[in-house]
């Protein structure tokens, strides 16, 4: 018999904790809309998810300055990715050609001769 009451104890207790945590977290969420930390926390997913790399990071990956023509740039990046390509870091490797294709669309957009597929 005491088992029995024992058991109802643990059930009872149990399911009063379950709706409590889920009746905090349900205040978590209204609190966290209300401080703008939920969409603060979604606008940071969607930016890791989308990982644009900066000019800056480009030209530090691939070691470049601002006044690099085009051609050294490709230039560049070819030694770079075939170093990589050896050694076998396909996460250098691709760092490398992700760099290459932001500082394409760079060049493009400032007009600094045209780059050419290579």
């Amino acid at each position: 018999m005491a088992a029995k009451i024992l058991a109802n104890l643990i059930v009872m207790g149990s399911g009063i904790l379950a709706r409590a945590v889920v009746q905090a977290y349900r205040q978590a969420l209204a609190n966290a809309s209300k401080s703008g930390v939920a969409q603060e926390t979604l606008q940071n997913a969607a930016r890791k998810a989308g990982k644009v790399m900066t000019e800056q990071e480009a030209r530090q990956i691939l070691g470049i300055s601002e006044g690099t023509t085009w051609e050294e740039v490709v230039k560049r990046y070819d030694t770079l990715f075939e170093n990589n390509a050896k050694n076998g870091s396909f996460y250098l490797q691709s760092k490398v050609h992700r760099a290459k294709e932001c500082l394409e669309a760079a060049y493009k957009d400032k007009g600094q001769g045209t780059p050419t597929p290579s």
